[in-house]
């Protein structure tokens, strides 16, 4: 029987070994956490190689994702379906094996991890969402829901800052069933980290609420005693402050930044095998090694064991047992479709005039009561965003039994925590924040998109229309940001009726996260037919026309400015001019239309086109043309009322209205 050290090994070998062959990557950390990983893969992780989807499993998240051959080395050895010719193709094109771990790339791969900290916010997300749906599901002797979440993390991600907005909240909520270990290994990039990080990190999270315990990262039994004690301390999150070697086993480069980012080299890794004692051929792995590495026989019987529990509750819980495997599935509940389009419709009729996060909150009044996998939030905006609604409950510390989260100010960490949230599964995560703090939140709504999950984030404030608080609020470029970012939906609505589409399209876009971009302003119903309302559905339509006679000009828009552009359409046909208004909630939408009906609505016939959007005027360009233009804003706002500001900058129908005559 090998021993455990040797097991250890087997992950030290691997990630030598394919890191040389690439002559690429990050041996150091998966070398200096491979007794850690090993103690937790063999002795408490909950899963199931056979079926990476088993919904009880625990969840692993590798935050520090540079050292990906750690997590390919245990799902390898472990028994996932990566062979090791898929070890051999480490960050080689188009293999299972990229440089950072990347979710749906290989099995049991949780989450895309490689921006430092955002494994751990995911996690975070994914064990508040065990916390949520073991409360709703649960019932005294039927613990359905009952797993932990695991997570590695290095010096990196506890520098940046979305590790402090993270933790702060996990400590506030008392999420007793996150686990996270952290590799002190006192090493960057730059070398030793003591430079310019001595944080008291264990009293750093003390003071978050955490529990911590501090280890020797290379004794077993003092690994395994500390996961004990973590398990069984359930009303907070564990901190392990696992002291390790970085690089442990390479006997001239351990303990320094030469291992962390690069190979060894050859001589520096059969250096390496002797010391550690590791006496086979590059990738070759001991059957017996194997043997006692394989947890599919363990993991099927876990799960067969759950899944006779599930019968039992399903048998006494019948209703509950249905719905948690609808939402699991992320199917809708029978008929949701068809009511949510009837609200479209009566909203439609109402014809009222509303700012568009008012509209977005009446939705929600109906969406939420529909579907209770919805799971809502704001970073400490609720009022401002709207994203509370009439079924809305908060979630309290220690108090599951909600689906509202208060997130507080921290917009980076809320939506990588719904990106966790999302990957989790049984719930829709939405939540908002003002379009400008975009910024903060960059790259985990990056992420969303580089995933393709359905996260659906809410921002409102979405122009210089909103006023008085000025350039630090007022968004200019962000819409192209987001337009500009691959598989990244954006609706914004002109109406209430736009914007009740716009989430009905959000709700139905389970590829990819979906920007919903609000006003704070009053926008004025625009009257349309019912065709005109089924064809807001994909992203441009028609809303102003003259029909029966040659178009002179077409004016296309979006949000707040259509009401513009149907204004100066009414004073161009007035002066004899026929002009048509394009509204177009949704570019990318439009853009995966056919070619006929984009035809249709874009004739590329009429070259006379003009753009109105309150924003930069870059991206617009590729939709009018040369013979086009653009009325937007291409520099900093103002602070002064938002009508004031809007006409100080140009966006008025009387600047749209000459900017037509100019092209024609």
């Amino acid at each position: 029987m090998p021993s455990h050290f040797e097991l250890a090994n087997a992950i030290r070998a691997l990630s030598m070994d394919a890191v040389q062959k690439a002559n690429s990557g990050h041996p150091g950390m998966p070398m200096g956490m491979a007794d850690i990983a090993e103690v937790l893969w063999n002795e408490f992780l909950q899963h199931n190689p056979r079926n990476p989807a088993w919904p009880n499993r625990d969840r692993f998240i590798l935050s520090n994702g540079h050292g990906s051959m750690l997590q390919y080395a245990l799902l390898h050895l472990t028994g996932y379906d990566l062979s090791i010719e898929d070890i051999k193709q480490f960050r080689q094109l188009h293999s299972k094996t990229p440089g950072h771990p990347e979710y749906k790339f290989a099995p049991g791969i949780e989450t895309t991890t490689g921006p430092l900290g955002q494994g751990l916010a995911n996690a975070v997300g994914m064990a508040l969402a065990e916390a949520i749906l073991a409360k709703t599901f649960n019932r005294e002797h039927h613990q359905i829901i009952d797993h932990f979440t695991y997570c590695f993390v290095g010096d990196g991600c506890l520098m940046e800052g979305i590790s402090h907005e993270v933790s702060s909240l996990a400590g506030t909520l008392g999420l007793g069933k996150l686990i996270v270990f952290w590799d002190d290994n006192g090493i960057s990039i730059d070398g030793k980290v003591a430079g310019w990080f001595l944080d008291d990190t264990p009293k750093r999270f003390e003071a978050y609420g955490w529990h911590v315990i501090r280890v020797d990262g290379h004794n077993r039994e003092a690994i395994k005693k500390a996961i004990t004690a973590a398990q069984a301390h359930t009303h907070q999150p564990t901190l392990i402050c696992c002291k390790t070697i970085i690089g442990f086993g390479a006997p001239n480069l351990a303990g320094t930044e030469k291992c962390h980012g690069s190979a060894l080299g050859v001589n520096e890794v059969a250096a390496a095998r002797e010391k550690l004692g590791w006496k086979y051929d590059p990738f070759v792995i001991p059957t017996e090694i194997y043997n006692a590495w394989n947890a599919t026989e363990k993991g099927m019987q876990r799960e067969e064991a759950w899944q006779s529990r599930f019968e039992t509750y399903r048998t006494v819980h019948s209703v509950l047992a249905a719905e948690l495997e609808r939402r699991l599935k992320g199917v809708w509940a029978s008929g949701t479709q068809e009511k949510l389009w009837q609200f479209v419709l009566d909203v439609e009729n109402k014809k009222e005039n509303s700012a568009t996060r008012k509209a977005s909150q009446n939705a929600l009044d109906t969406i939420c009561a529909l579907m209770p996998e919805m799971l809502g939030g704001s970073a400490d905006l609720s009022e401002s965003n709207l994203t509370q609604c009439k079924v809305s409950k908060a979630i309290h510390p220690h108090q599951f039994d909600g689906n509202y989260i208060y997130y507080g100010v921290r917009e980076f960490g809320m939506s990588a925590m719904m990106n966790g949230i999302a990957l989790y599964g049984g719930f829709i995560p939405y939540g908002g924040t003002f379009l400008t703090f975009l910024d903060y939140a960059r790259n985990a709504v990056r992420l969303s998109a580089l995933m393709g999950i359905r996260v659906i984030f809410v921002y409102t404030h979405d122009s210089v229309g909103l006023g008085e608080d000025g350039p630090t609020h007022q968004p200019i470029e962000h819409l192209t940001i987001l337009r500009s970012t691959p598989n990244m939906s954006i609706w914004r609505p002109c109406d209430a009726t736009e914007t009740a589409v716009a989430w009905i399209m959000a709700l139905k876009h389970n590829t990819g996260p979906t920007s919903l971009i609000l006003t704070r302003q009053m926008v004025p119903h625009q009257a349309k037919t019912p065709e005109q309302v089924h064809n807001i559905t994909r992203g441009g339509y028609i809303l102003v026309d003259c029909e029966g006679v040659a178009i002179d000009a077409i004016l296309i828009s979006t949000g707040s400015e259509v009401s513009l552009a149907v204004l100066a359409a009414k004073q161009l046909c007035s002066e004899g001019f026929n002009i048509r208004v394009v509204s177009m909630p949704s570019t990318d939408v439009f853009q995966s239309q056919d070619v006929a009906y984009r035809d249709a609505v874009l004739p590329p016939t009429v070259k006379k086109r003009v753009a109105i959007e309150a924003g930069s005027t870059n991206y617009w360009y590729s939709w009018v043309g040369q013979y086009g233009a653009v009325v937007g804003i291409d520099r900093f706002g103002e602070s002064a009322p938002g009508a004031t500001v809007l006409e100080a900058l140009g966006l008025t129908s009387d600047a749209v209205v000459l900017k037509v005559k100019q092209i024609l």
